[in-house]
């Protein structure tokens, strides 16, 4: 008995992945993620910004309303943002291996930056909002 709960104790928690749950764009990566989960993907919560949670998660960083960004919540603390917030879960994905060779590159960073932050800036008008039940 000792022992299984020393096992317990020993597994870390999952990273968190902090998403715009009120953005129709975040709903539906946040369940392509989900689906195409593997074990890379194995430590990985998903919640909304929108949850107590998420606010407890991110301290300092929440900030009412709507999120600029994803984030990620890693087990020790550390807060990714961004794009740098998915790319954990890149090698995980079809594709994902060569993205993260690419995104090597300077460049292509910037670029991918920048088309982060334009996507997340015009999301809702793009995209829409999520209807609650």
């Amino acid at each position: 008995m000792a022992h299984e709960a020393r096992a317990q104790d020993d597994v870390a928690p999952p990273c968190l992945l902090i998403y715009d749950g009120d953005c129709r764009l975040c709903v539906a990566t946040k369940e392509k993620l989900e689906e195409s989960a593997r074990a890379d993907h194995a430590g990985v919560a998903f919640i909304p910004y929108q949850s107590e949670q998420a606010k407890r998660a991110l301290g300092s960083l929440y900030q009412a309303g709507r999120p600029d960004m994803a984030f990620l919540v890693e087990p020790s603390g550390a807060v990714r943002q961004g794009l740098d917030a998915f790319l954990p879960l890149a090698p995980g994905l079809r594709g994902g291996r060569f993205l993260i060779s690419l995104l090597r590159l300077p460049l292509a960073k910037r670029a991918a930056e920048w088309a982060y932050r334009m996507v997340a800036r015009h999301r809702y008008r793009w995209f829409g909002f999520v209807r609650h039940r």
